[in-house]
């Protein structure tokens, strides 16, 4: 079973080394890394061409954003499973795709996702906020819970039928895209309770109230077209119900 790992970058060239190490470290192996920049103009190339042996397939040309990137390295991608992994990200031990090929050999499971921890930028051990996953209920969704995207593998086939990411949703594409196949198209999800990527502090829709606000009228937009009941109040109490994930640090 190949399992497709794609990571995109854009000036990257701080934290890229340890999310490729951190691939190279894993203990399976049949993995299929792909790279895909947006032409950037630091030394983000340069690393990647220092590690290129352990790269299956990267290309550096513009793009229309994140997600258009991931779209590109997902018609890239010729392995049974996709996932994504940033590129100031890291997973999190040496068996994670072991974990997460294990949870694919059940035929019924279509998609995985599992635990993620938000770390201090410069300083990987202290941990920020906890994200800890949670059995898979369709129902979920109607209380504002995601699983954790950094997290979130599914079988290729699945494109054909659920799509790629929308990018007009911006920073709420990722929450859409797992809307759409979690809930809209009720693919059958497995929970692996592990810690599967240490994400660095940041991210798009939380840089101030006015992101925060942005990401709110996404997240309700992609609720409404996905079939969630109330999807106004519940695109406010997704914000909400994170709260407690600050008080689950160690």
């Amino acid at each position: 079973m190949k399992i497709t790992i794609i990571t995109v970058t854009l000036n990257s060239e701080k934290y890229l080394e340890d999310c490729i190490r951190s691939v190279i470290a894993q203990d399976y192996q049949d993995i299929e890394h792909i790279v895909v920049d947006g032409k950037s103009k630091d030394g983000t190339v340069d690393i990647i061409k220092k590690y290129e042996s352990h790269i299956s397939r990267w290309i550096s040309e513009k793009d229309h954003g994140m997600y258009d990137a991931l779209n590109t390295g997902m018609e890239m991608a010729t392995g049974d499973i996709i996932g994504i992994l940033n590129s100031d990200d890291v997973l999190a031990s040496d068996d994670v795709i072991s974990a997460i090929a294990r949870a694919f050999e059940d035929e019924n499971t279509e998609a995985t996702y599992g635990d993620l921890v938000y770390v201090q930028a410069d300083h990987m051990d202290k941990i920020i906020r906890v994200w800890n996953g949670q059995p898979y209920k369709r129902s979920r969704f109607r209380y504002g819970w995601m699983p954790a995207h950094p997290t979130f593998y599914f079988r290729k086939k699945l494109l054909a039928t659920c799509g790629n990411y929308e990018t007009h949703y911006f920073s709420a594409a990722d929450f859409e895209f797992m809307v759409r196949y979690l809930y809209r198209f009720r693919v059958n999800a497995t929970y692996i309770p592990k810690l599967i990527v240490k994400m660095r502090q940041g991210g798009m829709s939380n840089g101030n109230i006015l992101r925060r606000l942005r990401a709110n009228r996404r997240d309700y937009l992609a609720m409404k077209r996905n079939g969630i009941p109330f999807a106004f109040f519940v695109s406010w109490l997704k914000p909400l119900i994170k709260l407690h994930q600050y008080r689950k640090r160690n």
